[in-house]
């Protein structure tokens, strides 16, 4: 008699990116995966909420920047139905400020698309298994930066006013304040970032995923 244990049931993994050309990278690497299949695709938040119930993933891979809904609202979403599906977050950007985001909305790893040739595979099993996947990089941005005071949203609201080229007084006619207020947020805009203008301002946030250029 054969004792032997059943084989196990592969991992159901769904991507969900805009780029159809990244998508179909990836779900090529998984169906030459003995242990993955590929149980749906999307190409926005949307399609991700609309399909996941049909897919029935163990893995979700979601894009984070995505038109209409993008990456962090559509997981909030679909963990509120399914609070057993496993998220793992593929992005361009390194910045601390979007990976907290991500994980505090229910992901369970993060992954540069740049490193996806090497680690997207190891990654999908890790999380797969219950465990996390945060880049070593990502990992010390965010330890670096969680000791520092977050920006309000209005910070952030005037930091992308800036960064769209709005002068102060344009700033305080689009928000219905003072433009004394509107100095004043930027000064404490300043010390929260470490930076000394607003181009450096606008340069770290941008890098850290703070807003969106």
């Amino acid at each position: 008699m054969d004792d032997a244990a059943p084989a196990a049931e592969p991992i159901r993994v769904m991507v969900v990116d805009d780029h159809p050309m990244l998508r179909d990278g990836v779900i090529g690497a998984i169906r030459r995966q003995p242990d993955m299949v590929v149980a749906g695709e999307a190409a926005d938040g949307a399609g991700a909420i609309a399909g996941v119930a049909a897919a029935r993933p163990d893995v979700v891979l979601m894009d984070l920047q995505m038109p209409g809904i993008d990456g962090v609202e559509a997981i909030a979403a679909i963990r509120k139905t399914h609070p057993e599906i496993r998220f793992l977050v593929l992005t361009t950007y390194a910045g601390d400020a979007k990976a907290l985001r991500a994980l505090k909305a229910g992901a369970a790893g993060y992954l540069l698309k740049s490193a996806m040739r090497t680690d997207l595979i190891d990654a999908i099993r890790a999380v797969h298994r219950g465990g996390r996947h945060l880049p070593a990089e990502i990992a010390t941005q965010i330890a670096v930066h969680a000791i520092g005071e977050a920006l309000t949203d209005r910070e952030i609201a005037i930091l992308s006013l800036v960064a769209a080229g709005n002068p102060n007084k344009q700033i305080a006619w689009k928000l219905s304040i003072s433009e004394d207020t509107v100095k004043t947020h930027l000064k404490r805009i300043f010390t929260k970032l470490d930076v000394s203008d607003r181009t450096h301002a606008v340069t770290v946030a941008a890098r850290r995923g703070i807003i969106e250029l």
